[in-house]
């Protein structure tokens, strides 16, 4: 054993390492990415690791190796459950063999998220345990408890850590790869009378999960890591006490006294909910202030055991308007609610009381300077102007098309969308031209079904694939169309245009952006064509082609038109006494400003363009 300052993804891939864990698959997206590539980097040489192509395929994949009797983790973010919960629905019914573990990270904020969606919630709807850490060092402990837990009772189970977590830091204990678990594999069974799914089956293992779960309420009732702190000091006999989870229970434990302080529930398994231990908790209590986020899982809980024991503890919380009931808690509010709660000034936060802090300056989120995408959607847009057009967005960098200058997306929501949106608005309007915007990444993730669903049913609509080569939103992972593995096999890459072609698409063409007369030549050609037709703009993300020269302004022939600044919006582009000024710094050297520019002000270091 030894120390080492990790961050809570990496603790929790080590933790499964550690346990045993014998294959690792996932989808990236923050806040979960890391789990699995430090799955990759640290692996000790027998664990297979893959970004599979969705999370329901890494759901699926991790599902078929359970069977075998191995030990699997799949990784994936809130949104990502979303995609894999078909399988996982079905999968909970079914069980496994081995021990598998679903880690889903939750984005309360959200800070890099379309929604706020909590976790525990999916837990109890469908019916699958669920284990909620607090801090890097016991995520590193528990994950291991939650393959104990799998194995024994033959069910996924969910691990749901929040972005504090996943993100945050510590320096902990962690064993020695010669020290990790072992277990012997037995293989696939055939045995279709437990692996194949059919509503007998499904019946007859419904009431077994019924049956378990009721079981586990007592089981975490005894779970060390669901506890109760005694109340102490002035508190001793004070009728009033806290409920908490997750990083919200640290941030009650920090602000708490530690020798003078009321009763705490720490809730580490919120589904099955351990009841006995609630009831203990509750039997002398009036008030019980439950913080928590996202949902009111707790809160729900407790006012349930209260009205099956008949108990008159009132219990407060989201519901009740005492904590914000959307959103990421933090210790300030934490301290606020509690301050309120308990009437006690002294715990509330000193940073409120602090000088307020200037107000920050206003920083979106805006493309790279050289973004390729950047050039696709000017290109797009100048090649229909005038037009009645709709420009459907999707998930990833491409997403910063929508704004100013650009504002080139006009609908976004969820993976692989945008090519059905684009669709359903062109039914309803034939008279606008539909554009969809898809990456590369997305497109093998959730895009190639959208695109047969528009060719089989004779959709008009313009397929923009947006290829840079990566998948850079989320920390340039590796896809089907890199030619490379996470593991780092050289592969055959899988190419775009064959299956668009497969698919039956007949014009499908290939520009790179960075030509903007021939990209703008190519939009215009291609948008007229009938039916389902596509563009796949390809050039490598910044990240991965690195300048060899960069742009510079000739300040006598610049007029300070600003054009190249309104219609580009890179953020290299700045304005100096009247006159366009490009960051050094910032440029990549992808000369589209050059272009843009009306009267030749732009002209790049000798030998430059990107390479």
């Amino acid at each position: 054993m030894h120390k080492e300052f990790l961050m809570g993804n990496e603790a929790i891939a080590l933790g499964a390492l550690a346990a045993g864990v014998d294959l690792v698959s996932g989808y990236p997206g923050t806040p979960s990415t890391e789990v699995l590539e430090t799955a990759a980097r640290r692996n000790p040489g027998n664990v297979y690791v893959e970004w599979s192509v969705n999370e329901k395929a890494a759901m699926e994949t991790a599902a078929g190796a359970a069977y075998t009797g191995a030990y699997t983790m799949v990784t994936m973010k809130q949104v990502g459950l979303n995609v894999a919960c078909d399988p996982l629905m079905s999968l909970e019914y079914i069980g496994v063999k081995g021990a598998m573990v679903v880690m889903v990270a939750d984005d309360p904020g959200p800070i890099s998220s379309q929604t706020e969606q909590d976790t525990r919630t999916f837990a109890m709807f469908s019916k699958i345990p669920v284990f909620d850490p607090s801090s890097v060092s016991e995520a590193y402990q528990m994950i291991q408890e939650a393959f104990a837990f799998s194995h024994k009772y033959n069910t996924p189970v969910i691990f749901r850590a929040t972005t504090r977590v996943d993100h945050g830091y510590e320096s902990i204990d962690i064993l020695d790869p010669e020290e990790y678990s072992t277990h012997d594999i037995e293989g696939f069974v055939k045995d279709p009378s437990k692996w194949v799914i059919f509503p007998r089956l499904s019946v007859k293992n419904h009431a077994l999960i019924e049956k378990r779960n009721a079981e586990l309420k007592n089981v975490f009732s005894e779970y060390a890591r669901n506890c109760i702190h005694p109340a102490c000091g002035a508190y001793c006999d004070s009728k009033k006490a806290v409920a908490s989870h997750g990083a919200n229970y640290m941030y009650t434990m920090d602000i708490l006294k530690k020798d003078s302080r009321p009763a705490v529930l720490r809730i580490a398994t919120p589904f099955p909910f351990p009841e006995k231990l609630a009831v203990e908790f509750l039997q002398d209590k009036e008030e019980v202030l439950c913080i928590e986020e996202l949902d009111p899982v707790i809160e729900r809980a407790l006012t349930y055991v209260c009205g099956k024991y008949s108990l008159k503890t009132k219990i407060l919380g989201k519901l009740t308007g005492n904590i914000t009931p959307s959103g990421e808690n933090s210790i300030d509010s934490v301290s606020g609610a509690l301050a309120d709660f308990l009437e006690d000034e002294s715990i509330r936060t000193t940073s409120q009381e602090l000088p307020t802090a200037p107000a920050l300056p206003v920083r979106p989120p805006v493309l790279c300077a050289g973004c390729p995408h950047r050039a696709s959607f000017y290109a797009v847009k100048q090649a229909m102007k005038g037009r009645k057009t709709l420009y459907a967005g999707d998930i990833g960098c491409y997403t910063l098309g929508n704004a100013q200058p650009l504002d080139m997306c006009d609908t976004c929501l969820c993976m692989g969308a945008g090519i059905n949106m684009a669709q359903g608005i062109g039914h309803i309007e034939p008279d606008t031209k539909c554009f969809a915007f898809v990456g590369d990444s997305t497109f093998f993730a959730s895009g190639i079904t959208g695109t047969v669903n528009a060719f089989y049913n004779q959709a008009d609509m313009t397929l923009v694939v947006l290829d840079n080569s990566t998948t850079a939103m989320t920390g340039h992972q590796p896809h089907p169309g890199t030619g490379r593995t996470v593991m780092g096999q050289v592969v055959e890459k899988v190419s775009i245009e064959k299956i668009l072609k497969a698919i039956g698409l007949k014009t499908v063409e290939t520009a790179d952006p960075l030509d903007l007369p021939a990209a703008i030549e190519t939009v215009k050609r291609t948008a007229d064509e009938p039916g389902v037709k596509a563009i796949i703009f390809r050039s490598p993300c910044i990240a991965l082609s690195k300048p060899s020269a960069r742009a510079n302004v000739s300040t006598k022939n610049c007029t300070g038109c600003r054009k190249c600044i309104r219609e580009l919006g890179c953020p290299a582009l700045t304005v100096k006494d009247g006159k366009a000024l490009i960051d050094a710094a910032q440029c990549t050297g992808c000369m589209l400003c050059a272009k843009v520019c009306p009267f030749g002000a732009i002209e790049g270091e000798e030998g430059g363009g990107r390479k």
